[in-house]
């Protein structure tokens, strides 16, 4: 019987500009591109706004729920900071390169400097 492994899990932490940490607007639209560009099928997103403050905060929280699991990002700009993960089952093919591949692109995006990042094997 082969060995099915349902795929990889890539989580990370990366330090940014802060002005890329606020840009719900451009990371919409460079999602969208990932998402067209590796052939995958969303099927649901939310983003969600947080207010600016004399710190400097007013990042953004936006998860995407697509056929093959999800992707998000947590950012906080008054730190410079981001989280992200994206999960890609392998069901119909093995998407491991195109996990990678995602979030090479996002730190590429967001000129982000990676300061931790894991990968679990599912």
């Amino acid at each position: 019987m082969p060995t099915y492994t349902p795929g990889l899990h890539i989580l990370a932490t990366f330090a940014a500009p802060p002005a890329t940490l606020r840009d719900a607007k451009s990371c919409r639209a460079f999602f969208d591109a990932q998402v067209l560009a590796f052939g995958l099928e969303k099927v649901g997103e939310a983003y969600h706004h947080f207010p600016a403050d004399e710190n400097g905060a007013g990042g953004f929280t936006a998860v995407l729920a697509l056929t093959e699991s999800h992707l998000s990002i947590h950012t906080w700009p008054e730190h410079g900071l981001a989280t992200f993960d994206v999960f890609l089952s392998n069901f119909r093919r093995d998407n491991s390169a195109t996990v990678r591949g995602i979030y090479a692109a996002t730190l590429a995006f967001f000129e982000g400097t990676e300061l931790t990042q894991t990968e679990v094997c599912r």
